[in-house]
């Protein structure tokens, strides 16, 4: 006697379903948030061996004043000893340079070695500071990073043009604590949040705005108020992917654009062609192939969904109803075969 296989469609839903409901668990799981240490130049280390570092003994020469908020001196006339306040601005932290991008450097590498004798010549102040092209053009070892590029780039840009020789690169990289961390999928909130504080170091601060210009300090937010969803804008894009143009044969545009040039089309950044795969996702796709697979990569990256409001939600559906479709698949043929 041959018995058939009574399957009923609703065991098949019922199956559906559950697995439907374990995916979308999943997906909730995934989408908490969880904290994120973000570092930036104003979190110091607690302590740094400074017999590590190359010229960090000639160095202490300048950093035994300007490594703290005041400094003492023999006057001359009177024999006595001086303590003064140093200046605000001309305060470097130990802490913070020794884990920037010029660690290695010597002070007069840069500057006059006539700042060797206290008390400092008047006319040190105006000598020309090095631009990075001075250091590190035409130079191979540097070649990967394109400073000939980038400086023709910026020469380019709406702020070389509007404030000439007066407007150098330390006018947002400052060569003391300047530090650069290669871009990964880990650290892109890093990233953003570290570039857009560049652009606000000038124009969220009126007394570093002011040094440029007699304008008022521009009023960011209601410059920006047509723009939806503001905050999520703020902390999820760089400024760049919208006021600067794009080469993405470099890492970082440099040639900023002015207003009037500046994104305001939703769908340049929303959509299968967003300017943003050229910029902020440009090693995305790539970094999560290396990092887990060809298939999780492609499945499971974040280019589902563009702009500010990114998240692996759809993608984990997606994948969650594509596992479900293959089960289902497989179900179906093993019920044929034991037919």
């Amino acid at each position: 006697m041959i018995h058939k296989a009574n399957i009923r469609p609703a065991w098949v839903v019922l199956v559906l379903l559950m697995l439907f409901t374990l995916a979308f668990t999943l997906v909730k799981t995934s989408d908490t948030p969880t904290a994120t240490a973000i570092q930036t130049e104003q979190e110091k280390p607690s302590k740094i061996d400074l017999s590590k570092f190359k010229n960090a003994v000639e160095n202490e020469n300048c950093l035994k004043c300007h490594g703290q908020s005041k400094y003492a001196y023999e006057n001359s006339e009177s024999k006595k000893t001086v303590t003064k306040r140093m200046y605000t601005e001309l305060v470097l932290s130990r802490d913070v340079f020794y884990v920037s991008n010029h660690r290695e450097f010597k002070c007069t590498d840069c500057h006059s070695e006539d700042y060797g004798t206290f008390p400092h010549a008047g006319n040190l102040r105006m000598e020309a500071k090095a631009n990075c092209i001075d250091c590190h053009g035409g130079d191979e070892k540097y070649a990967k990073f394109k400073f000939e590029q980038i400086e023709t780039e910026f020469q380019a840009s709406v702020h070389s043009e509007k404030h000439s020789a007066d407007f150098t690169c330390w006018m947002c990289h400052n060569a003391h604590t300047y530090k650069i961390n290669a871009r990964t999928n880990d650290n892109l909130k890093e990233t953003i949040i570290y570039d857009n504080m560049i652009c606000l170091n000038c124009h969220a601060d009126l007394k570093n705005y002011q040094l440029l210009t007699d304008k008022a300090k521009p009023n960011i937010l209601k410059k920006h108020e047509w723009l939806p969803n503001q905050a999520s804008h703020f902390t999820n894009v760089r400024c760049i992917e919208c006021h600067a143009k794009n080469d993405d044969t470099l890492v970082v545009a440099h040639h900023i654009m002015p207003k009037k040039f500046a994104v305001r089309k939703c769908e340049s950044c929303h959509s299968k062609n967003s300017i943003l795969y050229a910029s902020l996702y440009k090693h995305q796709v790539s970094e999560k192939i290396q990092k887990e697979g060809i298939v999780k990569g492609l499945l499971m990256g974040d280019a589902t969904t563009i702009g500010p409001d990114k998240s692996n939600t759809l993608n984990i559906i997606s994948l969650g109803i594509f596992g479900l479709t293959i089960l289902v698949i497989a179900i179906h043929a093993a019920l044929r075969i034991k037919k």
